[in-house]
C-alpha cells in the first residue's frame, strides 16, 4: 500500500467514526430532527422492499445508520475491505445529508449558509468515497479480471482446438 493510501483512508474515515460515536450517543435528539423524513422513506422502502425488515423507528434508523459509519469507517481506516467499507460510508451520507442538513429549509440567513456548507461538505465526502470505492490499490478490480479471464479462456479454447486439428491431421498422415 502507498504512502498516500496509508494516510487517506484513516483520514477519510475518521469523520465517518466520530460522526457514528456522536449519533450512537445523541440518537434521541438526532431522531427526533430525523422524524420528518423518515416518516416518508421508511414506508416507502418497505413497500419496495417487503420481504426486507425496515425499521419504522427513527431512532432504530438513526442508530443502524451510526453504527454502519463507526464499522466501515474502522475497516476503511484499517485497511479491511476498503473498497466495501467506502461505499457503505457514502451510501450513509444521503440520509445523513438528507436528513441534517435542509438548509433550504433555512429562514435565518446564517444559519442557511452554515448548513449549506455542511452540505456541500458532504457532497464532497460523498465524491471521496466514491473514488476510495473503486480505487484497486493497484490491483485489478473483479470485473477487469472477469473480462480479462473470459478472454484468456477463449484465446486457450482456440489454441487447444488449433493443436487438435494439428495432431489429427498428423494421425490421419500415419495412418494412411
Amino acid at each position: 500500500m502507498t504512502v498516500t493510501r496509508l494516510l487517506a483512508r484513516p483520514l477519510l474515515a475518521s469523520t465517518f467514526i466520530v460522526g457514528g460515536v456522536h449519533a450512537l450517543r445523541n440518537a434521541d435528539a438526532l431522531a427526533a430532527k430525523a422524524r420528518p423524513v423518515t416518516d416518508k422513506v421508511a414506508p416507502a422502502a418497505a413497500k419496495a422492499a417487503p420481504q426486507v425488515p425496515v425499521p419504522q423507528d427513527a431512532k432504530t434508523l438513526v442508530r443502524i445508520n451510526a453504527g454502519v459509519q463507526v464499522v466501515a469507517g474502522l475497516a476503511l481506516a484499517t485497511n479491511r475491505q476498503p473498497r466495501l467499507a467506502a461505499t457503505l460510508l457514502a451510501a450513509t451520507l444521503v440520509p445523513t445529508t438528507a436528513v441534517g442538513h435542509r438548509f433550504w429549509e433555512e429562514s435565518d440567513p446564517t444559519e442557511k449558509r452554515h448548513e449549506m456548507a455542511l452540505f456541500f461538505k458532504n457532497v464532497s465526502l460523498f465524491g471521496g468515497t466514491l473514488l476510495a470505492a473503486v480505487d484497486t490499490d493497484g490491483k485489478p478490480g473483479l470485473a477487469w479480471r472477469a473480462q480479462h479471464g473470459a478472454g484468456q479462456a477463449r484465446r486457450e479454447v482456440r489454441r487447444a482446438a488449433k493443436s487438435a486439428k494439428r495432431e489429427a491431421k498428423l494421425a490421419r498422415a500415419q495412418v494412411g
